[in-house]
C-alpha cells in the first residue's frame, strides 16, 4: 500500500507502443515532434470526492510519519499483527454513519 495524496503523484503520460494503426501516420508525426497530445477523456469529481481531497469534514491530509515508519518496519520484519476485531468494529461504525447520513 502506498501512502500519499493523489495531488502528490506526477501526471501519467501516454506511452507509445510503436505499433501503427492504419491512418496513424499524421498522429505519429505529431507525437514525434513533441506536441502535447489532446486529452481523450474528461473527469469531474463529485462534491464528496472534492471534499475528501481538500480535507474538509474533519479529515486531514496530514499523517504521522513516525507511525507509518513503525508500521512499515513491523510489516517488513513480519511482526505486524492485524486486529481483526478493531477493523470489524470500525467498518460497522463507518457503515452506520453512512446509513445515517443517507436517511437525513
Amino acid at each position: 500500500m502506498k501512502v500519499g495524496s493523489p495531488a502528490d503523484k506526477p501526471p501519467v503520460a501516454p506511452v507509445a507502443t510503436g505499433r501503427a494503426a492504419p491512418g496513424d501516420a499524421p498522429a505519429k508525426a505529431v507525437a514525434a515532434a513533441g506536441a502535447p497530445a489532446e486529452p481523450s477523456a474528461q473527469v469531474e469529481l463529485s462534491s464528496t470526492a472534492a471534499a475528501l481531497l481538500s480535507g474538509v469534514g474533519g479529515s486531514s491530509a496530514e499523517f504521522d510519519a513516525d507511525k507509518v515508519a513503525r508500521i512499515s518496519q513491523a510489516i517488513d520484519s513480519g511482526t505486524f499483527k492485524v486486529n481483526a476485531e478493531a477493523i470489524a468494529d470500525k467498518l460497522i461504525a463507518n457503515a452506520q454513519e453512512l446509513l445515517n447520513k443517507g436517511s437525513r
